[in-house]
């Protein structure tokens, strides 16, 4: 039989809570689902978090592991109540050490925060999602976030060398290490990057850094059709450049933008394209001359150009307010990040033309064109009326099955969570499938890690 005094005997009374006000706030992320778990935990170190563990395997009590809550898929939402467990109070960047390129790291640490200490010390972490000011680096392991820089730089997954993990009998086990390369045994860090928070509990991070661009330049440009500016993306593409970003826009956001933000900010046109460029001063300033002439080529109605990292990131407030201005159009946006291959960007961009002609919903897109990974995002005023549900689901339906039509993926940066679990059996295999339940009983057999979601 449990008893709390069991886990408070254990880590402390300062861990555990039973708070309603506690409670409340780590029942949800930004997804629009939430369900109150038993109890909050909120360990300090590796050894709380394997306390922890060992209780709730022995009796076993549900454990939903968290970040920051950040996310957009209702992952971190403790569906079978027991224990939320937050790792924000592990906030140590631990080492960072330059000669060998690595930063070690507590889950809990923003992402900004990590950002930022590489850049004092003339390193860099690429990964950037949207988030990166408030999200951690523990949220970002989950969901193998990604952001604007992956056509370059690679995702979450790409930067993680080692990982200490805490398995669900309480184990501590350390998988990967310190080098840039190592193939010693299975890739285990693989494995749970990206999990989900459902095969074990990441405590600690050996994360991979590298030099720092000695400069930047970015290139704004505005066209009268998103479809222009998506072929824009491919001439850049095939003409041998490889930018650290290549960001689409189209028409609803940019009014949006407009509304929210002002014109003075937003160019005029109904679709909108941003390249960065990073490397050495000479090079990005040559590469950037190049690239104006081939985009004005490509149609563009408005050029701005920018070189150095203030200037660049005037021209990026743009790109980073399309979210809170598409949310205070006073409609709810449902979200999708999906993912079609670079080949398919015209057609994603027809199709969802389309489907909101089909539907009646405005749909706002836009996203990473570098590497295929759009926001499609279906508008809907009162999404709780009970009319609108068979709506939203018959058109989310409709973009997931050509998606998947396409071999593109239903989620590139965002994960699957609870919002996602409707379409995961058309997204994989059969074979797929069982293997993931295989995986899944081997590390988690009574199935209390984050439970209820898409395993």
């Amino acid at each position: 039989m449990f008893s709390l005094d069991e886990l408070v005997s254990a880590v402390g009374p300062d861990v555990i809570s039973r708070d309603p006000a506690k409670r409340m706030a780590h029942s949800g992320d930004k997804w629009f689902a939430a369900h109150l778990p038993d109890l909050v935990a909120e360990p300090r170190t590796t050894e709380d978090v394997s306390a922890i563990l060992r209780i709730a395997s022995r009796h076993q009590l549900p454990v939903t592991p968290r970040g920051a809550g950040y996310g957009y898929v209702g992952g971190c939402v403790p569906e079978k109540g027991g224990i939320a467990l937050s790792l924000m109070r592990m906030n140590r960047i631990k080492e960072l050490s330059v000669l060998d390129g690595v930063a070690v790291v507590e889950p809990g640490v923003l992402t900004g925060e990590l950002k930022k200490a590489a850049r004092d010390s003339r390193l860099f972490y690429p990964p950037d999602p949207a988030s990166f000011r408030d999200s951690s680096i523990g949220g970002n392991i989950a969901t193998n976030a990604g952001g604007p820089r992956c056509l370059k730089y690679g995702v979450t997954r790409h930067y993680i060398l080692g990982l200490e993990v805490v398995l669900i009998d309480g184990t501590i086990v350390r998988v990967g290490g310190r080098t840039l390369k190592n193939k010693t045994g299975f890739d285990l860090v693989g494995l749970f990057v990206g999990s989900e928070g459902m095969l074990g509990i990441v405590t600690e991070a050996t994360i991979r850094l590298i030099p720092l661009p000695p400069a930047r330049a970015s290139l704004s440009a505005s066209f009268s059709e998103i479809e222009n500016a998506a072929e824009a993306v491919q001439q850049i593409l095939q003409a041998g450049f490889l930018p650290s970003a290549l960001e689409i826009a189209d028409g609803f956001t940019l009014d949006a933008a407009r509304k929210h933000l002002g014109h003075q900010i937003v160019p005029a046109g109904n679709a909108h394209l941003l390249v960065d460029l990073d490397g050495q001063e000479k090079s990005v300033a040559n590469d950037l001359d190049i690239l104006v002439k081939l985009v004005e080529k490509s149609g563009a109605l408005t050029l701005d150009r920018a070189f150095g990292e203030k200037e660049c990131e005037a021209l990026w407030d743009l790109r980073r307010g399309f979210s809170e201005s598409l949310k205070a159009t006073g409609l709810t946006k449902l979200n999708q990040d999906i993912t079609v291959p670079r080949g398919r960007l015209v057609d994603l961009v027809r199709f969802a033309a389309d489907l909101q002609a089909r539907s009646g919903f405005p749909i706002a897109c836009f996203g990473h064109a570098g590497d295929g990974n759009i926001h499609v995002n279906v508008m809907v005023a009162n999404p709780d009326a009970p009319e609108m549900q068979m709506r939203m689901d018959k058109t989310l339906d409709a973009l997931f099955e050509q998606v998947i039509a396409w071999q593109g993926a239903i989620t590139g940066e965002h994960g699957i969570g609870l919002a996602k679990k409707r379409w995961w059996p058309q997204a994989v295999s059969p074979e797929n499938l069982a293997l993931h339940q295989t995986i899944k009983s081997a590390l988690d057999p009574h199935r209390i890690l984050n439970p209820g979601k898409f395993l």
